[in-house]
């Protein structure tokens, strides 16, 4: 199982919350992102149904799979503001 991270840092004048690098929009406040970010990272352990996906690889393969709806992410929100 994943672990996903969401980082409360400044950004663009205000407030975000940053996962593996990619930031969220800016909010006015520390708290606004705090609150965003815990949404956020509740919101990707909820489980969902499973579907079957297709995706190309860097080698240009294209392969089929199945997604597990139950296959989610352990998730926490850092934040040393």
């Amino acid at each position: 199982m994943s672990h996903v991270i969401y980082k409360i840092v400044q950004h663009d004048g205000g407030w975000a919350y940053t996962v593996d690098g990619v930031f969220s929009e800016a909010f006015a406040t520390h708290a606004a992102a705090l609150a965003a970010a815990k949404r956020a990272a509740a919101e990707q352990r909820v489980p969902g149904r499973s579907e079957a996906i297709e995706y190309e690889t860097a080698d240009g393969t294209w392969h089929s799979a199945t997604a597990a709806g139950t296959d989610r992410p352990e998730t926490d929100v850092e934040d040393r503001a």
